[in-house]
């Protein structure tokens, strides 16, 4: 793609054009109010005077622990129209998370509530702390609703976004101007074919990146409107809230779409709905059969991460396959390689390289990562395991969480996909565990609240039914060693399931 040297702001792309020519259409939904375009720049401009009144610099850290709100959007927009960088994190965390972060972003302004864990935080570089719920909104009050947006370069970090940590610290993740335009731009214009007619619902928050995209990057790019919760999502919830706004198109996970099922009573509450996508981790068949079955609705299941900013394989309308992520987004590349970084055959697994326009250029000072991760000629190492066939990728996990049994590499989440069928289980992880120095297939399931482990069998009789189970389907090396009742799995804030953890 060629590069402009041309004053390019992202604010100015997203907003510029509908804030002047449709001014009055609702861009965001939210509980009992909504916000009209016109009013959504001007209180961009409002966040980005205060951050010029408090004298920031360009380029500094704003760091973001808010919920879903339109404040969120403001904040986030706003530090990017200054020329500020915006940092949104994880809600969910504790006061050393925060200061981990609040340090290593070298953060110059931090944006939350009285209550948060955060705002006990003090850091050397940190020179304010604006609360949302005490002088914030006062302060947006006394300041102009106009504003020039800083004349940024399309190359230039407008934001951060940090991984959500899954096996070790959060790193950060920096993204250009261009990045999120292209997100949208190739995924919610190309493949989604979003409008402004259609109305957005993203049950992942705007901290993630896949929830940020959802929720501010697809929308405004189309001028669409959107609808923000700043609840924890519940099945209950999710029901309620599509209930209530009649979205045209729904964001979640597979954990989600699953919780929801077990609670839909109404197989018409999503009547109002056109898509649905799946990202976050990969969509079990079985969910996707039960959704459609319920809904009338396909789930465009696909892939994509924090430093990808978006989706860049996905299946799409009128062409899915279950089981599979689907195919290469337009505007990015994708190959499987072996160890050395040779394509391996069609069929083979192995590890899932990507270039994109979108694809961060490196994490923020972690040398090592970014020279095992950003390879060369732009490509990105992944780190998920991938056979293709046709053109179509199918998941066989994290790299790892690969089992070699017997020599032999078998995927996890072919033996998952398995055991989601049993009418017993809800959830389901299997990982390796050393066994005379052998590594074995283990399951970690928990079980749905209609069937109880009580009774003669209790859990050991299950866990015998569900090795059984899969000893009829599979082969004998993909056999499990064991099975594990448990409560619940451990999981990321995005719903991800952490299997290291399962694997000490």
């Amino acid at each position: 793609m060629k590069k402009s040297n041309s004053p390019f702001n992202l604010v100015s792309e997203l907003l510029g054009r509908h804030a002047a020519e449709r001014g009055e259409k609702t861009a965001i939904y939210f509980e009992d109010t909504t916000v009209d375009y016109r009013t959504l720049m001007a209180n961009i401009n409002r966040f980005a005077n205060v951050l010029a009144e408090l004298k920031i610099k360009p380029k500094e850290r704003v760091l973001l622990l808010l919920p879903d709100s339109p404040l969120f959007v403001y904040a986030f927009l706003g530090s990017i129209k200054y020329g500020a960088c915006p940092v949104p994190v994880n809600t969910m965390l504790r006061e050393e998370d925060y200061k981990y972060l609040l340090e290593d972003s070298e953060a110059a302004v931090l944006v939350t509530t009285k209550d948060s864990p955060a705002a006990r935080v003090r850091t050397s570089r940190l020179h304010y702390k604006l609360f949302a719920d005490n002088g914030l909104m006062s302060m947006l009050s006394t300041v102009s609703d106009a504003a020039d947006a800083y004349a940024a370069r399309e190359d230039d970090v407008a934001f951060w976004l940090y991984s959500s940590g899954s096996t070790g610290r959060p790193k950060g993740v920096p993204h250009r101007h261009i990045d999120m335009i292209h997100a949208a731009d190739s995924y919610g214009k190309g493949v989604l074919n979003v409008t402004e007619d259609d109305i957005v619902y993203s049950v992942s928050k705007l901290f993630f990146a896949y929830g940020l995209g959802n929720g501010i990057g697809i929308p405004f790019r189309t001028g669409a409107s959107v609808v923000l919760s700043p609840e924890k999502p519940t099945p209950e919830g999710v029901v309620s809230t599509v209930s209530r706004y009649r979205p045209t198109v729904f964001f979640g996970v597979p954990t989600q779409y699953n919780s929801v099922l077990k609670k839909l009573r109404d197989d018409s509450a999503f009547a109002s709905v056109r898509t649905c996508v799946s990202a976050g981790e990969a969509l079990p068949p079985e969910v996707f059969n039960r959704w459609k079955e319920r809904t009338g609705l396909e789930i465009l299941d696909g892939i994509g991460s924090t430093e990808a900013l978006h989706i860049f394989i996905s299946n799409f309308p009128n062409d899915t396959r279950p089981g599979t992520s689907g195919r290469v987004v337009p505007g990015y590349e994708a190959k499987i390689v072996d160890e050395e970084g040779n394509e391996v055959p069609s069929g083979e697994a192995g590890h899932l390289i990507i270039r994109g326009e979108s694809v961060t250029k490196g994490y923020w000072n972690r040398p090592e990562e970014n020279q095992e991760k950003i390879l060369e000629g732009g490509w990105f190492r992944t780190g998920d395991m991938y056979s293709q066939q046709d053109g179509y990728f199918r998941y066989q996990g994290r790299g790892d969480d690969m089992l070699k049994v017997g020599g032999i590499w078998v995927s996890p989440i072919e033996i998952e996909n398995v055991l989601i069928q049993h009418r017993a289980v809800q959830e389901v992880a299997v990982v390796g565990h050393n066994v005379e120095g052998l590594s074995k297939p283990f399951a970690y399931v928990s079980v749905n609240d209609e069937y109880s482990t009580q009774g003669p069998k209790g859990s050991d009789g299950l866990s015998e039914e569900l090795l059984s189970f899969v000893s009829e389907r599979l082969p004998r090396f993909k056999w499990l060693h064991g099975v594990y009742i448990v409560e619940e799995l451990p999981k990321t804030a995005t719903g991800k399931i952490q299997r290291f953890k399962l694997r000490k």
